[in-house]
């Protein structure tokens, strides 16, 4: 049925292979011109932890994911591969490679979750006069021109290129290019070698004031004493990069004349794949990590909850950006590092539908598990607060408490976390987001749609298919660069699997657990400080 209505409105049974790179693996997908998702593959990618804040992973891990997932599909014969016109990756932000000038890396990707760059970006950013750690001439020169700056916590493209230029001079040296995994992964595809404005913003060193001439800075550049000559050329999202060379489509099973579209980060996907492209409409994306985020028509910061307006995937636009830490990240480590966490007790593996056994133990417990809070903070946080040493934990644990409550907690945890954000993200943009589409692999839960729409007090919208948002966004966003449709259709093309509507019954509860959430981090950041500071 969804086929024959895009085929009246004069579809011609084209599809774009959709790369999803995300933190723990590559999802493929084969998608319509208009947006349906025909069918997927999955291959998880490691992460590999390091001492002192290092998170790093292997772009030869992800290049074979992409392979492996693609093959996988094509093979299917679900649609003839000659049918399939372009290739276009969404990726991570802030997972940045070195590459030499064949495009080879030369060390692991260091990702977004890589804090060992920090200290050399408080040394260039620091120094009094100070505000919330920053030089203020500092600010002055950064937040006008970038929307932002390089982040204290040391997690953005520009602290990695710092670490690698002080810690590994010898690569620094050899480096070509530092490429954002996405830009990686459409070098292997094409041989050449582009990064798209909203994919290298991270940077810091891009001049946003005009969001039709969005070039580098060389002042940027040379305060912060990094090569100009090592970072990509600029282009749009829907920029045609060029075709698949012929060792890729060999490899993957394409024909040759497949485009490649430069695509967008996750952020920038995940808004066109939610729907919310026009003016103030509002997503909330749950995958490892979660962020709440709408095109706006202005450009503006909020250095002090690390909400800024940055390129959007769509040209003109500017969209505002924020990100959490740990979301839903935290049901992997509640399953694997506490519940079926291998020791003298217990050895078996989980369960195949371990998360589903989550969903309804969480939704047979009363809203509130029994007041029991959850503070989701694994690996620091990033907005509203910009804090590496702030840690998660379990708060008014009693004798009645017991696994099921702890469980619940964990998803009503995000929830809090997430709607400390939303705080600020309205006051970002001055104005209420009601109705949030909801994507991400979180979305794939219904209890915690309405955990969400009764903590935010909100209405949630929950997209159909919403682990694929990412992959339809890149697919619309290829769709839109070879003229098949325009951005404004997009809207009409996502369907939703349901609404839900805050429970008036739980408002009271819900408010005072988050104004205790907020408590917590208030009354133990200090200890943290204390207990996390890195030497």
């Amino acid at each position: 049925m969804q086929r024959e209505e895009k085929t009246k409105k004069g579809a011609d049974n084209k599809y774009v292979l959709a790369i999803d790179h995300g933190t723990s693996g590559v999802k493929t997908a084969i998608v319509s011109i208009h947006g349906d998702i025909v069918d997927f593959e999955t291959e998880k990618t490691s992460v590999y932890f390091l001492p002192n804040g290092g998170a790093e992973q292997d772009p030869d891990e992800w290049w074979n994911a992409l392979v492996k997932t693609s093959k996988r599909l094509i093979k299917k014969s679900v649609v003839p591969p000659s049918d399939i016109v372009a290739v276009c990756v969404s990726s991570t932000m802030s997972s940045t490679v070195a590459v030499d000038s064949d495009g080879h890396h030369l060390m692991n990707s260091l990702t977004w979750m890589d804090s060992r760059g920090a200290p050399y970006v408080r040394e260039l950013m620091g120094g009094f006069p100070s505000i919330s750690g920053y030089n203020l001439f500092n600010v002055l020169r950064w937040i006008p021109k970038t929307g932002g700056g390089p982040t204290l916590s040391g997690k953005d493209d520009i602290a990695h290129v710092l670490l690698v230029k002080h810690e590994y001079p010898e690569i620094y040296e050899k480096t070509h290019m530092f490429l954002e995994s996405k830009d990686y992964l459409n070098r292997r595809l094409t041989g050449e070698f582009a990064g798209s404005y909203d994919s290298t913003i991270l940077y810091w060193v891009t001049d946003i004031r005009n969001i039709n001439n969005v070039h580098y800075d060389d002042k940027l550049i040379n305060r912060l004493k990094i090569d100009k000559n090592k970072l990509p050329p600029l282009k749009s999202s829907t920029d045609i990069l060029g075709t698949v060379s012929k060792e890729a489509a060999d490899e993957i099973g394409l024909g040759q004349e497949v485009k490649v579209v430069m695509g967008a980060a996750d952020h920038q996907a995940a808004l066109v794949g939610s729907g919310a492209v026009r003016d103030f409409e509002g997503h909330l994306y749950i995958g490892t990590s979660s962020w709440l985020e709408c095109v706006v028509p202005f450009k503006k910061t909020d250095m002090f909850h690390s909400i800024a307006s940055l390129p959007a995937a769509i040209p003109g636009k500017y969209q505002c950006i924020n990100e959490q830490d740990i979301a839903g990240g935290v049901l992997p480590f509640l399953v694997d590092n506490i519940i079926y966490h291998k020791n003298l007790l217990r050895a078996d593996e989980p369960p195949s539908e371990v998360y589903k056994k989550l969903d309804e133990i969480a939704e047979r417990v009363p809203p509130g598990s029994n007041k029991l809070i959850f503070t989701p903070w694994l690996n620091g946080e990033r907005s509203p607060v910009d804090n590496t040493t702030v840690r998660a934990g379990l708060y008014n644990v009693s004798m009645t408490t017991n696994m099921d409550h702890i469980v619940r907690a964990f998803f009503e945890g995000v929830a809090y976390n997430t709607r400390w954000n939303l705080k600020y993200v309205e006051k970002f943009i001055n104005r209420k987001m009601d109705t949030l589409n909801f994507v991400g692999g979180g979305a794939l839960s219904n209890v915690w749609c309405q955990i969400f729409a009764d903590v935010f007090d909100r209405t949630i919208r929950q997209v159909e298919n919403p682990m694929q948002a990412n992959a339809r966004g890149a697919a619309l966003i290829a769709s839109v660069a070879l003229g098949y449709i325009t951005f404004d259709d997009i809207p009409e093309l996502i369907r939703y699997s349901n609404t839900y509507y805050p429970n008036p019954e739980n408002r009271t509860m819900y408010d005072e657990l988050f104004e205790e959430f907020l408590k917590i981090y208030n009354s133990n950041k200090a200890m943290y400080r204390r207990l996390n500071r890195i030497p």
